[in-house]
């Protein structure tokens, strides 16, 4: 027993990172040192920016190597040569998307010359030789992974993924048209969809609204089960000298992304005798998303522009290998592709595509091609200049090269922020952005056939979105709409104004910001709009009708403030009764399945405020009882008097117990965690957590029966760069810098995360050495 305990512990600390000692790799010209703080971020010391991105790439695959793994394989459909036929539905949604071949057409046009070609294939080298000789992760183990060398075809299709999970066009477009036909136009208006008056809707046969249902239900499943967590939404916000404290740049930014573990982003500090910056960088990518040095610094949140569209095909009614077009019929590309499957037979996709894109209905089981749907994604339609957009964006020496690489990116539309020591501020939209030569609603499905709603013209970087150093002295994005865009209020899945208006709420007044001022901002949990429309309800209540339970809970709600902490009550009342409020006026009509598929969109959440302002919508109506019209202040009323039962029988009739820490929780999920009897070895938390959906400190969850707020994604970081004193910037990650579950750093920031608290991103050298073990990197000898 001592002899199988002691191999035990020697195979599973072999498993453990290195973080001190000397180390020989190869393409490594001169030493290198990396030392690794008290939290695990490594700070990289070369003589050459070469020699730092070998180093970054081999210490990055020893933290994160199963994640790389996992959203390397995503996008060329190979989850399911791991994972089996669970992922199979996965797979063949990815296979027709077309980012794999978009990756080889785009490295095919690789200038090898190029410092983006030579610095991504040094990040690729140091992977390549920890993948090589290091210890093979646990995870690759348990579940029976090959290893196989990383590739810039793999990084490609990283940002390829990554462009895709930020779009919701995907699982919106066809629901939204599957509501307008089923239902008429009376109700799709009431959605406010920005439904175009003169726009002229096509006429489907009765088979193609159950074609939609499918294309959305594969979508919403797609992403509920991928392995990786998808790019949601975010904040960010750049004060200028005039609003600060110290006279200096303040810049704020929280991306919002699924939660996991590990969490996305892995930091590194980089210092050459011509280069510097302290990045953010995605499991594959050699070039940080996020990042500052002590000259600048960048960010990012989601825009929300609309870059998907779907088209309705026609067949050839004598020859279904052709679709019509408006010059006559065209023959449709048919390619296939072999998915393998762990311990099943390969299974073979075949992919018809038209002038507009693949055709998405015919993954599905059972679905045929008599309603074919195409798909236009911008991401695919222009050759991609992403990765030598963010080598341009993280090796800035002035705004016009930010500026010059947020221009090349053409998906996903991105909002870059910007701040500088100079005292500049500013914020560009990035991505693609064009017209169509009708004037279609883009949120519903187009007629493909036609040729009136294609693209007709792709807009110049300089008619996106920007502002630089407004005359209001600051910037900020919450995902909400921005302003006109030649002319036309830009098609997107825009978030509700919630976050915006809080934002500007509490930065326009203020003139003297700091840091710690600012770290309380990002951390607010206050909502601006829950409490309008506690208003809006007790303007329509018969506050009388109701029991004295209810009406404790009524009062609750009336002297509340939108704060979501942990220990509030009226959160608990809120969501309950919100939840329920929507679930009464909407599902009757669309169903229980179209329901939790709309629950789920943006649309939803615009829905929450403005529906309720509508004394005569016709959602008010219960379609299922007869001879019987609802009004607003019954299904408000039975809803809020539905919800105060629930939550008795939920969590006792005290309503002083209803602490929203209780049903708001968070956990991390890996994807081992799945198996239960390893959940709580690979798992990180359940905790009670801060915040709600669409409050700053944006901790997000979706509605349904059980009454429980599970957080599935939320600030994926929060950083504060102070210009004034740079080197005591402050961050923090979720759960930690490792993804190795033998590392202490696997989960050691993950109680500050959830209180809110902060950690310095180190940049002093001396402060440095003091507090971290080193690690030296020697050229390899021949």
């Amino acid at each position: 027993m001592l002899l199988i305990f002691a191999g035990v512990w020697i195979y599973f600390n072999s498993l453990k990172p290195v973080y001190t000692g000397d180390l020989q790799l190869e393409n490594i010209k001169n030493e290198t040192s990396v030392y690794f703080d008290d939290f695990g971020i490594p700070h990289i010391y070369a003589q050459t920016q070469e020699d730092a991105l070998t180093a970054l790439g081999y210490v990055h695959a020893q933290d994160r190597l199963f994640q790389m793994e996992l959203i390397r394989r995503i996008a060329p459909a190979r989850l399911s040569e791991i994972f089996g036929k669970d992922m199979l539905k996965t797979d063949q949604f990815f296979a027709k998307l077309g980012i794999d071949e978009a990756s080889k057409k785009t490295i095919e046009k690789l200038d090898k010359n190029s410092e983006t070609y030579k610095l991504s294939t040094a990040y690729l080298s140091g992977i390549n030789q920890f993948l090589e000789n290091g210890p093979t992760p646990i995870e690759y183990t348990l579940i029976g992974i090959n290893k196989e060398k990383f590739t810039l075809n793999d990084m490609y299709n990283i940002l390829g993924y990554m462009s895709f999970s930020f779009a919701m066009a995907q699982k919106t477009d066809p629901l939204l048209s599957v509501i307008q036909q089923k239902l008429g136009e009376d109700y799709s208006k009431e959605l406010n969809i920005d439904s175009i008056p003169n726009s002229t809707f096509i006429k489907n046969s009765k088979s193609t609204p159950e074609s939609l249902e499918n294309i959305v239900t594969q979508a919403t499943e797609v992403l509920e089960t991928l392995p990786i967590p998808s790019f949601i939404g975010s904040n960010s916000w750049v004060v200028s000298p005039n609003k600060t404290a110290t006279g200096k740049v303040l810049f704020a930014n929280d991306p919002h992304i699924g939660f996991s573990q590990p969490s996305v982003w892995y930091e590194a500090h980089i210092v050459t005798p011509n280069y510097e910056m302290y990045g953010y960088h995605i499991a594959g990518i050699a070039f940080p998303l996020l990042g500052h040095n002590r000259n600048y610094a960048y960010g990012l949140t989601m825009f929300e522009n609309d870059d998907i569209d779907f088209y309705q095909e026609e067949n050839n009614p004598s020859n279904n290998n052709q679709y019509k077009t408006e010059k006559g019929y065209s023959d449709y590309t048919i390619t296939s592709k072999t998915i393998k499957v762990k311990d099943e037979d390969d299974v073979t996709v075949e992919i018809k595509s038209t002038n507009h894109g693949p055709l998405m209905n015919n993954t599905i089981d059972g679905i045929t091609q008599t309603d074919p749907i195409a798909m236009s994604w911008i991401y695919t339609k222009i050759n991609g200049n992403a990765l030598e957009a963010l080598y341009t964006i993280s090796r800035a020496t002035k705004m016009a090269d930010v500026k010059k690489g947020v221009s090349m990116i053409h998906a996903p539309g991105l909002n870059i922020m910007y701040g500088d020591a100079a005292g500049n501020i500013a914020w560009w939209a990035a991505g693609k952005l064009y017209k169509l030569k009708s004037n279609a609603n883009r949120k519903y499905i187009l007629n493909g056939a036609s040729g009136q709603d294609d693209i007709e013209e792709y807009l110049d970087f300089n008619e996106n979105p920007m502002a630089e150093n407004p005359d209001w002295n600051y910037v900020y994005s919450a995902n909400n709409q921005p302003d006109t865009i030649a002319n036309i209020l830009y098609p997107g899945y825009y978030l509700p104004k919630d976050r915006a208006k809080r934002i500007v709420q509490l930065l326009e007044p203020k003139n003297n910001w700091t840091k710690e001022t600012m770290g309380q901002m990002i951390n607010d949990n206050t909502s601006s709009v829950s409490s309008e429309i506690v208003k809006e309800f007790a303007t329509i209540l018969d506050y009388n009708a109701f029991t004295k339970n209810e009406q404790r809970a009524i009062d609750i709600l009336q002297l509340w403030d939108g704060s979501n902490t942990t220990d509030n009550v009226a959160p608990t009342i809120y969501n309950k009764w919100i939840y329920l409020y929507l679930k009464n006026t909407f599902e009757d009509e669309l169903g229980e399945k179209l329901f939790t598929q709309l629950n789920t969109t943006h649309v939803m959440k615009h829905l929450i405020a403005e529906q309720i302002k509508k004394e005569n919508s016709i959602w008010w109506d219960n379609v299922n009882t007869k001879n019987i019209k609802e009004s607003r202040k019954e299904i408000l009323t039975t809803s809020f008097t539905q919800a105060i039962n629930f939550l008795e029988k939920q969590l006792g009739t005290n309503i002083m117990h209803w602490n929203w820490g209780k049903v708001h929780t968070l956990e991390h999920p890996h994807p081992i965690g799945t198996i239960s009897y390893l959940k709580k070895y690979f798992n990180v938390g359940p905790f009670p957590i801060n915040g709600s959906r669409e409050v700053i400190n944006n901790n997000m969850f979706d509605y349904n029966n059980t009454g429980l707020y599970n957080v599935t994604a939320g600030p994926s970081t929060r950083r504060i760069i102070d210009f004034s004193d740079i080197e005591n910037s402050i961050s923090i990650l979720p759960t930690g810098q490792s993804g190795n579950p033998f590392s202490k750093h696997f989960k050691d920031q993950a109680e500050m995360f959830n209180k809110g608290e902060f950690r310095k991103m180190k940049m002093n050298k001396e402060e440095i050495i003091a507090t971290s073990t080193k690690l030296t990197i020697l050229p390899k000898n021949e």
